[in-house]
């Protein structure tokens, strides 16, 4: 199979794998300790957990679309 008959380049493999790594990191972020029916944790509502992990992930989700539409430049080259 030659280099031409990829749908991607090689940048477009690399933005997506930290595209990916960008969405493990939010939902890393996401985790913790829950509430039981005993006890009551407080830290399930946490900013880190509500607001910067969702934004987090939402950013490594609009890299990974970037990373699929960008037209790479070897491929620009290749036609």
């Amino acid at each position: 199979m030659d280099k031409r008959d990829l749908a991607f380049g090689k940048m477009n493999f690399i933005l997506l794998a930290v595209g990916m790594l960008v969405v493990i990191i939010g939902f890393i972020l996401m985790g913790g300790d829950g509430s039981t029916d005993t006890a009551y944790n407080p830290d399930i509502f946490s900013v880190r957990r509500t607001k910067v992990a969702p934004v987090v992930c939402l950013i490594g989700f609009l890299s990974m679309v970037y990373a699929v539409v960008h037209k790479s430049k070897e491929k620009e080259g290749a036609e």
